[in-house]
């Protein structure tokens, strides 16, 4: 909201204009990247709708960040060095690297 501002005035502009906000009830807010994840506990999640566009917004809510790395098993390191041929150096590299994806791995080495 802009400070100073009458919030009925704004919701009618916003009308005006096509746009509408919509709250969502919602505990946590759980945002994955490759190797770590955003945890927001108790936040304020509102959907906005434009013409042409959608976009959500996440306020405020207790975060905390994690980083994780695939595991790798060893029974995996060795499908991949059977299956292609190389170390288990080398196979252990690339499933790291496609997230412990096994045929992703194999097809990788195989090139």
């Amino acid at each position: 909201m802009i400070p100073g501002m009458n919030p009925r005035k704004m919701q009618a502009m916003m009308k005006q204009l096509g746009i509408s906000q919509e709250q969502i009830d919602c505990k946590k807010v759980i945002i994955e990247g490759e190797n770590s994840r955003i945890i927001i506990e108790q936040p304020e999640v509102a959907r906005v709708k434009m013409p042409g566009q959608d976009s959500i917004q996440i306020v405020g809510g207790e975060e905390r960040e994690e980083n994780f790395a695939p595991e790798i098993s060893e029974d995996d390191v060795k499908t991949v060095v059977e299956k292609v041929g190389c170390t288990e150096e080398q196979a252990r590299k690339v499933l790291e690297s496609v997230n412990g994806d096994l045929a992703e791995a194999i097809l990788e080495l195989s090139v």
